[in-house]
């Protein structure tokens, strides 16, 4: 049952298409919205650093398919949806960039040193049971 996978276990060809359609996603939003000019960006960092922050208390007590972790990252999916509404694989796409990414990397674990790897997994979770 693929809810009960994590990020790790998720078949390579399959992200590779999460990956790929991140990069679609994202380049047709850019180019529809003049590079997200509708997204207030400063309050976006807000609302992601307080996001980040409380998630970071629960890292280490929580499952990222818990409904505590499940909630919380149905926060961040409203948030990221500012900029426009990722469908399911982007949104796993989206995981993945911030594993691959050493700078996304950097400052997901500067809020908690395993962040980006719950992170993975709580998107991969949500993403699959509710995109």
């Amino acid at each position: 049952m693929i809810s009960q996978m994590n990020l790790q276990q998720a078949d390579q060809k399959y992200l590779d298409t999460c990956r790929n359609a991140l990069a679609t996603e994202q380049a047709k939003s850019l180019s529809e919205t003049n590079n997200w000019s509708h997204v207030d960006k400063a309050q976006v960092h807000i609302d992601w650093n307080i996001l980040y922050q409380e998630m970071a208390l629960i890292v280490d007590t929580s499952h990222p398919s818990s409904p505590q972790a499940q909630a919380l990252i149905a926060r961040h999916c409203e948030i990221a949806a500012r900029f426009y509404p990722p469908k399911k694989d982007a949104y796993i796409g989206l995981a993945l960039f911030y594993e691959e990414n050493a700078d996304m990397k950097t400052y997901h674990n500067t809020f908690h040193p395993k962040m980006v790897e719950f992170l993975g997994n709580a998107i991969f979770t949500y993403a699959n049971k509710n995109l």
